[in-house]
């Protein structure tokens, strides 16, 4: 069940835990995207690119933490529904701290294997726990708009530390990027602070009764559900090849990291916009319709993609990259407000924490077949991923057409 009824409370009040969600997601991405920019790095010792050997080693290092999300994720949303948002959002953010100023001491691949896989867990705790606060305090008609400022917040987040994580790279020698990870630990710590000092006199959680997990996983595999889950399962296999490649395919034509940081962080300031207004016309539009448009920038980052690596940076090549992205961007909150709007046939976090579930299958799958692939066939391996990305989202987007036509109640 959701927090006590909104209209019971100042409107003050009402948003605080809102507020905290979104200050907490944004410290707690922004942490997290550091580390993942130089985390390739700081596992192999050098700041010049991975080698063919080191590839599969940091694929099944950074995999790890995919793992750990998906294999606990909708417990960790059952235990939100059971005992509260912020006390789960509070113990995963607690832990990602601690594990943070771990990691800054020690460069043992076992170790370092072990903290991402609980880093997943932790991961998995906080986004199931925000998108529920999010979901309990939107309506159906603001709940596109109140999505795409969460997904902002957490997207900027993450760009905003992959351009800090990215310079950090090309400006730090190598044995000092621990300290990278102790900036990490730090903001986490305020985002701890920031979000306990916003949600104190906030309505009082009214817990679920306890309920069949199984039940659970049943109501997940629904056609209605499917058909926003698993094409972000594809978009996210997509995502985790870029988490892994961006750096080394942007240096292999060119583009220095400076450059590269200065471009991801100019654009991360648009998501602030772009996804609350997305959202917006998620509301007004449909879901499905913002939702396709979202695919169909994604086809065209693939397309630009393979352009640059097959004839290098140019220009009107990365100014078409960069609109395309932007599209895409339409994808977020428009799905995040479909599944919300199915919420109410299950513990509201738990539905949220299918979100997360696919989320990580889809970047442990991508990271998986994109290093194969490249290892084995160099760029032609890549090529092949992208156009197994493009028709999968093809059809299915087809498929979530074809439901609304055949069913008897649309959806949106």
């Amino acid at each position: 069940m959701a927090d006590a009824a909104p209209a019971t409370d100042p409107a003050s009040t009402r948003r605080r835990p809102l507020y905290a969600v979104l200050g907490a997601t944004f410290f707690v991405r922004f942490a997290f995207g550091i580390t993942i920019a130089v985390f390739a790095s700081y596992l192999t010792g050098t700041s010049n690119g991975t080698g063919s050997v080191d590839v599969g080693t940091v694929g099944l290092v950074s995999a790890m933490a995919p793992v750990g999300e998906f294999s606990t994720v909708l417990l960790s949303g059952a235990a939100a529904d059971r005992w509260g948002r912020f006390p789960v959002l509070f113990a995963g953010v607690g832990l990602s701290a601690a594990l943070f100023a771990v990691v800054a001491f020690s460069r043992s691949v076992v170790l370092l294997g072990s903290v991402n896989f609980l880093f997943g867990i932790a991961s998995g705790a906080i986004l199931a726990a925000s998108l529920a606060v999010v979901a309990d305090r939107s309506g159906e008609d603001e709940r596109g708009y109140e999505m795409g400022r969460f997904d902002a917040m957490n997207l900027f987040g993450w760009i905003g530390g992959f351009s800090v994580g990215f310079a950090a790279v090309g400006a730090l020698p190598n044995s000092r990027l621990g300290v990278i990870f102790l900036i990490g630990a730090a903001l986490l710590a305020v985002a701890f602070a920031v979000a306990a000092v916003l949600i104190r006199g906030a309505p009082i959680f009214v817990p679920t009764p306890a309920f069949d997990l199984r039940r659970v996983v049943r109501a997940a595999l629904r056609e209605s559900v499917l058909l926003v889950t698993l094409p972000w399962l594809v978009i996210y296999m997509l995502i985790g090849t870029a988490l892994v490649f961006l750096a080394k395919a942007a240096t292999g034509v060119g583009v220095s990291t400076t450059l590269l940081a200065a471009v991801i962080g100019g654009g991360g300031a648009l998501l602030v916009v772009t996804q609350p207004y997305f959202g917006r016309l998620a509301d007004r539009f449909g879901r499905t319709t913002l939702m396709t448009v979202g695919v169909v920038g994604f086809l065209s980052v693939m397309l630009c993609a393979s352009l640059v690596l097959a004839v290098g940076a140019e220009p009107a090549i990365l100014g078409a990259l960069g609109v395309s992205v932007l599209v895409a961007l339409a994808y977020g909150p428009a799905a995040l407000a479909a599944l919300a709007d199915l919420a109410n046939t299950l513990g509201r976090a738990t539905t949220m924490a299918v979100y997360s579930l696919t989320i990580s299958l889809g970047m442990l799958g991508g990271l998986i077949a994109s290093t194969a692939l490249y290892a084995r066939y160099g760029n032609g391996g890549l090529y092949a991923f992208f156009g197994a990305i493009s028709a999968l989202l093809i059809l299915l987007t087809l498929a979530r057409y074809y439901r609304e036509r055949v069913a008897t109640i649309p959806v949106r």
